[in-house]
C-alpha cells in the first residue's frame, strides 16, 4: 500500500484490510480445526496403525516370519507327524520345528529369491512347452 492521499482511499484501504482479515481468519479457523482433527486420540492411533502397517521393514518381517512359522510347521509334521502318544517325539518336533523356523526367517530373502527363480523357471518352461504343441 502507498501513501493515502484521500478519504476514497482510505476508505478502499480499510475494506481491502477488512477482506484480507476475514480472509487470515478462516485460514486460521481451518488450520485449527485441522490440528483439532489430528490431535484426537482416536486419530492419533489411526495414524499410527496406519504408519505402521505401511513400513516396509514390518511387511519384510511378516513376510519372513510367516514363511519361518510355515516351514517349521511342515518340517515338523513331515518328520515327526502328528504323535501323540510319544513325548520324546514330540519334544523333539518342537525343537526342529523351532530350528528350521530359525533358519528360514534369517535366510528368507534368499530362499525367497530362489523360490522365485524356480517359479519363474518354471514357468518360461511350461511356456516353452505350449509354444512346441502348436
Amino acid at each position: 500500500m502507498g501513501k493515502i492521499n484521500s478519504i476514497k482511499e482510505l476508505k478502499e484501504a480499510i475494506l481491502e484490510l477488512e477482506i484480507k482479515q476475514k480472509e487470515d481468519e478462516r485460514l486460521l479457523k481451518e488450520q485449527f480445526m485441522i490440528a483439532y482433527e489430528r490431535l484426537k486420540p482416536i486419530n492419533m492411533i489411526k495414524n499410527s496403525v496406519k504408519n505402521l502397517i505401511t513400513s516396509p521393514e514390518l511387511k519384510d518381517h511378516l513376510i519372513s516370519s510367516t514363511i519361518g512359522l510355515a516351514a517349521g510347521y511342515l518340517t515338523k509334521k513331515a518328520v515327526v507327524g502328528s504323535t501323540r502318544h510319544h513325548p520324546l517325539k514330540q519334544i523333539l518336533g518342537a525343537f526342529l520345528q523351532m530350528g528350521v523356523t530359525n533358519l528360514v526367517t534369517q535366510n528368507s530373502d534368499g530362499i525367497q529369491s530362489r523360490v522365485a527363480s524356480l517359479i519363474s523357471g518354471f514357468l518360461s518352461k511350461r511356456k516353452a512347452n505350449r509354444k512346441n504343441e502348436e
